[in-house]
């Protein structure tokens, strides 16, 4: 079947990419032109493992196309995804849907027969309402008479992993009020249905709410756990044998239980803000949402300081050297959004400490988020002439660091892991005054 994809950004060229290898023919469409150029040049707009290959296959193939033109992407198509930005609208922190409602608008405008419309963007309760309303006011399913359905379709996929998630999903959600919604949607997933991966199908309000409600609870359990190592710290208990402990019950779970800088990322910083808005909205508030959001922010400061520490103390920090290793909130991902390092590094530097970073992936998208910061090309230029180490994300190419070599070109055997990725004793043994989170 035709399925066309409103919005080439990380959801929609990831999504499109798979819908395509399933057999479908898929037209992802975007605005900018100088990424359909960069597209169809098989240069990929973001670093996901495994995409570019994934999209040259089936660009060669011929079921993935790339077009600014709307009306041509559409037609024929007979589901048609928006996978357009729902940022935080500044100011208040509701998610902002004006590309998600100018979509909408414009496909209605351009319908040309009977087609599903989903919404693949995470949108808060009732998008799917306003996007039924906006394409009726266009006439599409009214006096031009074309069936359209409208349908919400979250997204469940984590950066670094996304295809995996795509072609082996947890669980397929689809929001959808009439039957011609649903079939549309079996057939576009019926390559899973094969695969006997679960799908559930719900209302489109349920379906919306899912997306958030998932999102929440897995931000809380990551801020549970960095509280809990907090806590281990001044106890003296280890907090990675505390998350093993509880993470082996089968009710709670061992997945986002690892203690770090806090949470970033596209998604949790702004679902979990867009969630607190909804539920003021309908009166119903989110106490243990409202208390995620606030710990999780002051925590990225907390590291800072924890750093700062390490270099001893606010006064003896200033005019020394630290050295940033890892700037993505994740690895396997160029993403900067909310990364725990925006803040980790200001606060070095409102402490009168030089920064120096190094990522695999994401340093030209954190240039500009980290002025006076100094990008370095490799790990060991970084640490040179430094006083303090930070393993900020845990890159595997930071796993296995030649101790020794660090030992010679930082000034200082000092390392602050905040990722946990080192054993304290191998570190004491080779030498380093050794910081981790939530261990004695």
């Amino acid at each position: 079947m035709k399925i066309a994809m409103v919005g080439s950004g990380y959801v929609g060229l990831v999504s499109g990419a798979c819908f395509a290898d399933f057999g479908h023919d898929v037209v992802c469409i975007d605005k900018d032109q100088a990424k359909i150029d960069r597209l169809h040049a098989g240069v990929m707009p973001i670093y996901e493992p495994g995409l570019d290959a994934l999209v040259e296959s089936n660009v060669k193939a011929g079921r993935l196309s790339f077009t600014t033109d709307l009306g041509e992407g559409i037609a024929g198509a007979e589901a048609i995804f928006i996978a357009v930005g729902t940022p935080s609208r500044r100011g208040d922190g509701h998610a902002d849907l004006t590309f998600v409602y100018e979509v909408a608008r414009e496909v209605g405008e351009r319908l040309s027969g009977d087609a599903v419309v989903v919404t693949k963007s995470t949108v808060p309760v009732g998008t799917g309402d306003e996007v039924e309303r906006i394409i009726a006011e266009t006439g599409a399913s009214g006096e031009r008479g074309h069936r359209v359905s409208v349908v919400s379709n979250p997204e469940f996929l984590r950066e670094g992993a996304a295809i995996g998630d795509f072609k082996r999903p947890d669980r397929i959600v689809i929001g959808a009020e009439d039957d011609f919604g649903r079939e549309v949607m079996r057939e576009v997933y019926r390559p899973l249905f094969l695969n006997e991966s679960p799908i559930l199908f719900t209302s489109r309000r349920t379906s919306e709410l899912i997306k958030y409600a998932a999102n929440a609870f897995l931000a809380t359990k990551i801020t549970f756990i960095n509280e809990m190592a907090d806590l281990c710290e001044k106890v003296g208990a280890n907090v990675q044998d505390v998350s093993r402990g509880i993470g082996m019950d089968k009710r709670i779970g061992s997945k986002f239980l690892h203690a770090g800088p806090g949470y970033g990322g596209s998604c949790f910083p702004k679902d979990t803000i867009a969630l607190l808005k909804t539920a003021e909205d309908y009166d119903s508030p989110t106490r243990i949402v409202e208390a995620v959001v606030k710990v999780n922010e002051a925590r990225k400061r907390a590291m800072g300081r924890k750093v700062v520490d390490a270099l001893g103390g606010i006064e003896a920090a200033r005019g020394k050297r630290a050295a940033l290793l890892g700037l993505t909130f994740k690895p396997n991902t160029d993403d900067m959004r909310d990364s725990p390092s925006i803040v980790v590094a200001q606060t070095l530097m409102d402490a009168g400490v030089e920064v120096a970073a190094y990522d695999p992936e994401g340093m030209e998208a954190a240039a500009p988020m980290l002025p006076g910061v100094t990008m370095c090309d490799s790990p060991y230029a970084a640490i040179t002439g430094t006083d303090v180490v930070v393993i900020v994300t845990e890159w595997d190419a930071f796993r296995a660091l030649d101790l020794k070599r660090v030992k010679e070109l930082a000034r200082a055997p000092v390392m602050v892991d905040l990722r946990n990725i080192y054993k304290p004793d191998d570190m004491r043994a080779a030498g380093f005054d050794y910081v981790s989170v939530g261990r004695p």
